[in-house]
């Protein structure tokens, strides 16, 4: 079905035509339309914004629902959106001009969020959290106006692994970026698509065809990102033993409350010995003076 050449969206038109790519490529639509069954994403005749910061991940997440829309496995709407944030030199033309192109709908918005961290991010601190929240702010005021039910994100297996890890080294608890939720008022999904594909491929997919990719100066000039060090750690640990990454993603799908520690989620208190619960259930209550 992905070796018809006469028959693709534009966004796949420049595509390679080698062997290599063409496994990148179905492995990625695969992984995403798996990501999208697993967890329960489509709803037919739903709306969905996707998102586009006009990086690697973004413009294979745009690409790749595309081509499921297009093949008749996403039986839903896409309004692609850019967020201009009013960062210095940001090349506001290369989105819309490249949109347009491809004949992909889409909304281009413009909100100087960048004067706003700018000023409430005391200096050598990171910009990311406030950014973040401004932005999903906007992204979430733009699904109402379009009548949109999920807010669509290009996270990949990576940052959800990342995520998990910033979470454990930093804030103590076990949590990551999970593939679907339900915004904080309750009106709006927000959906992870590529949470199974690799970063390595989401980079080798949008140079191979030539996306015009926008760099995020805001954040990338910063050093010592917490994020920077983890994706450190993790590449050392991939060196060192190859497919780590991968196994410690499957983890993630493979959680037992009863061999962990947090009795919210396992009653460790009631847990009883098969003796215990047949002294129990015959109302001989052990004695335990």
């Amino acid at each position: 079905m992905f070796d018809n050449t006469d028959d693709i969206h534009p966004l796949f038109a420049d595509a390679p035509s080698s062997t290599e790519f063409n496994k990148l490529r179905k492995r990625i639509v695969r992984q995403t339309r798996e990501a999208v069954e697993q967890f329960g994403m489509v709803e037919r005749g739903a709306k969905w914004l996707v998102c586009l910061s006009g990086g690697k991940d973004s413009y294979t997440l745009l690409a790749v629902l595309h081509e499921l829309k297009w093949r008749g496995l996403l039986p839903v709407e896409l309004l692609a959106c850019n967020l201009d944030q009013g960062q210095p030199n940001f090349p506001a033309t290369v989105l819309p001009e490249f949109l347009e192109k491809m004949g992909v709908p889409h909304r281009i918005e413009y909100q100087d969020t960048y004067s706003i961290v700018k000023d409430k991010v005391p200096a050598g601190r990171t910009y990311c959290a406030l950014c973040s929240r401004l932005r999903r702010g906007n992204l979430y005021r733009i699904a109402r106006e379009e009548g949109c039910s999920a807010v669509v994100l290009g996270h990949h297996r990576d940052d959800i692994l990342e995520t998990f890890f910033m979470n454990l080294f930093h804030g103590g608890r076990l949590a990551t970026m999970p593939p679907k939720l339900v915004n904080e008022e309750g009106d709006l999904f927000v959906y992870r698509p590529l949470s199974f594909v690799a970063e390595a491929d989401c980079e080798k997919f949008a140079k191979a065809l030539n996306y015009p990719i926008i760099p995020c100066d805001l954040c990338g000039s910063q050093d010592g990102l917490q994020r920077q060090q983890v994706k450190q750690i993790l590449d050392g640990w991939e060196r060192n033993s190859p497919g780590r990454r991968q196994v410690m993603f499957r983890a993630l799908m493979n959680a037992r409350p009863s061999h962990l520690l947090d009795s919210g989620l396992f009653d460790f208190a009631g847990l009883m010995r098969n003796s215990e619960q047949f002294e129990t259930s015959s109302g001989n209550v052990p004695d335990l003076r």
